[in-house]
């Protein structure tokens, strides 16, 4: 894990490395969530483990928001590419700036309800 790892998120190629748990998290909690288990069959724990074997060392493309470290393990275990943290930024950034919108046309009628006001 570290800086090759980091690196990643930052370039559009990543390359798929086989390392233990504990040495990615480096002490910091974690929890694993087969969380897509109630829409989709898992695949057989062999299959799973002879498709990630074979992608070690192998360079792949990376995209935050469409083939990233949660797309690959969800291609590997439902056969089906997604990710939930993608998903969640998108509403939170979408809430964002709908807060902001009107937030911004709130004070706009502020200053046009003064600015009339001022007029009379």
């Amino acid at each position: 894990a570290g800086a090759s790892s980091l690196f990643s998120v930052l370039t559009s190629k990543a390359v798929v490395k086989r390392e233990r748990l504990k040495d990615v998290v480096r002490g910091c909690r974690y929890r694993i969530n087969n969380i897509l288990d109630h829409k989709y069959r898992p695949r057989p724990v062999h299959e799973i483990l002879k498709s990630a074997n074979e992608m070690i060392d192998v360079e792949m493309e990376y995209s935050f928001l469409e083939k990233n470290c949660e797309h690959f393990v969800t291609k590997l275990r439902y056969d089906k590419a997604e990710c939930g943290q993608v998903k969640a930024a998108l509403v939170t950034s979408l809430f964002g700036v709908s807060g902001i919108s009107v937030s911004a046309l709130h004070a706009i009628g502020i200053l046009l309800s003064r600015a009339k006001r001022q007029k009379k």
